[in-house]
């Protein structure tokens, strides 16, 4: 039996990941160059501020952590497809509710990737030590759920899309 159910869930995964190649296949070069603009300037917005890249402007007191720009990266690259999905097309998908769930997974990201001293929000309710000894650890908690929730508002965008795709070629008989 548990057999069945894996060859069953390796399917289900198979289908979906084809159906997310088949809506990303279909989008216009319009679509793939915001992804591609909104995917460095999400880099470049993270970055800066939490001072991943060095500016003169902004420094941190912490050194920048190794899974950092895997974050970074990831957050980048899920946050241009995510607002490409907003550029018409084609299949109009009216979904709104993974624009918020997007927003908070980038902004857990962010809050992941900044230097915990450097935060405002956690030095004031935390004091200096209390954000080294409580905010740092929870850091990579706060970029696996925010990479979840970015990958989660895509899967909802690019199946919503896809069943609207679905539902475009099917005629109505009268």
């Amino acid at each position: 039996m548990p057999a069945l159910i894996k060859v069953k869930h390796q399917i289900y995964l198979a289908t979906i990941m084809n159906n997310y190649f088949l809506v990303l296949r279909s989008w216009t070069s319009r679509r793939w160059l915001f992804a591609f603009g909104s995917t460095i300037l999400t880099a470049l917005i993270i970055s800066l501020p939490t001072a991943v890249i060095q500016t003169p402007i902004f420094d941190r007191e912490i050194a920048v952590t190794a899974w950092s720009i895997p974050v970074i990266v990831l957050t980048s690259i899920l946050s241009g497809l995510l607002f490409a999905t907003y550029i018409k097309n084609q299949s109009g998908n009216n979904e709104d509710e993974s624009l918020k769930i997007g927003g908070a997974g980038a902004f857990f990201s962010m809050l992941a990737v900044g230097c915990p001293v450097c935060n405002k929000l956690a030095l004031l309710a935390l004091g200096y030590s209390g954000a080294i000894k409580y905010f740092a650890p929870v850091q990579p908690l706060l970029a696996v759920a925010g990479i979840l929730f970015l990958l989660y508002a895509l899967h909802k965008r690019l199946t919503g899309e896809f069943k609207c795709q679905i539902n475009s070629k099917i005629k109505v008989v009268q």
